[in-house]
């Protein structure tokens, strides 16, 4: 069961009076989090909006728009990460997830042999699990490591587009274990270490060897550079989410393909689909900045 940290919404609250505040969460715990925001509004008797767009971690919080909406405060939720702050008003806010590895860990040793030496990591929600799952493993005879966090990842924490935790300790496993049920992050951890990577997803008890799926997604990602080799009209896509706005890497990148001939157009986007880019038919290939993985997790863009 998810539990959010509560005490800390409320102290900021306390300590802060805001006139009202707005809420942020990804969607497995938007449902949770306007629990909270009704407790909330009992509580203190302010207004609180829901920020009911997706949200894919820190990187995409919406602080400006709670400012537009008159929110003093806005708690982000379930991406926690090692500050507690991001930009000028928005409050990271923890959301655990308590349920038990224990039965699919069992199911899993048997996949795990032939290796030794395992890597274990997870997402934000499962961090307080990572010890006990450790000293399980220990128990049945492995070599368990879990590699230090750094910058804003916690030890063995991962997010989508950061992976230092287990790309920096890839040399000393022969397998990573993943624990939840994203395969997003499972995926990142496999092709960013290019080692065998299992998930395990305690909701239905299942183990999923991600190997095949990251094989696939590596060679599409390859495909999509090959392709864009013979193309002569580029845009380079500017994130304008909060965490992505990477001006001065696309403006370099404009640099050098005109640099070798080619033609650019750059084009500011918040959601980078097909769908959006399908309105510019004359370009021949895209180069995005705003994050790693748009271009390899269901696009055929380059």
């Amino acid at each position: 069961m998810i539990k959010i940290d509560e005490k800390k919404v409320f102290s900021t609250i306390e300590e802060r009076k805001p006139k009202a505040v707005a809420f942020q969460a990804p969607d497995g715990i938007l449902g949770k989090t306007v629990d909270v925001a009704s407790k909330v509004e009992d509580k203190y008797g302010i207004n609180t909006f829901i920020m009911a767009d997706p949200t894919f971690g820190i990187c995409d919080t919406a602080d400006d728009y709670a400012d537009a909406l008159g929110a003093d405060i806005m708690f982000h939720v379930g991406h926690s990460v090692s500050v507690e702050r991001m930009g000028k008003n928005t409050i990271l806010v923890d959301a655990f997830d308590n349920i038990s590895f224990y039965n699919v860990l069992k199911k899993a040793l048997s996949s795990l042999n032939g290796y030794k030496n395992v890597g274990l990591c997870t997402s934000s929600q499962h961090v307080r699990q990572l010890e006990p799952v450790k000293r399980r493993l220990i128990e049945k005879g492995y070599m368990v490591h879990i590699g230090e966090g750094k910058g804003l990842l916690r030890d063995g924490h991962v997010f989508g587009c950061e992976f230092y935790p287990v790309f920096n300790i890839r040399d000393m496993v022969d397998a990573f274990i993943f624990l939840g049920s994203s395969r997003f992050h499972g995926l990142g951890v496999a092709l960013s270490t290019g080692k065998p990577t299992l998930m395990l997803d305690p909701y239905v008890n299942e183990v999923v060897d991600l190997g095949a799926l990251a094989s696939e997604r590596l060679k599409r990602a390859i495909l999509g550079i090959y392709n864009a080799k013979d193309a002569e009209i580029f845009g380079v896509i500017v994130g304008l989410k909060d965490g992505q706005i990477m001006k001065q890497r696309s403006l370099k990148i404009k640099k050098d393909l005109e640099d070798r001939g080619k033609k650019v157009k750059l084009l500011a986007l918040r959601e980078v689909t097909e769908d959006r880019l399908a309105i510019f038919p004359h370009i021949e290939a895209f180069v995005q900045t705003a994050c790693p993985r748009i271009s390899i997790d269901g696009y055929t863009f380059s």
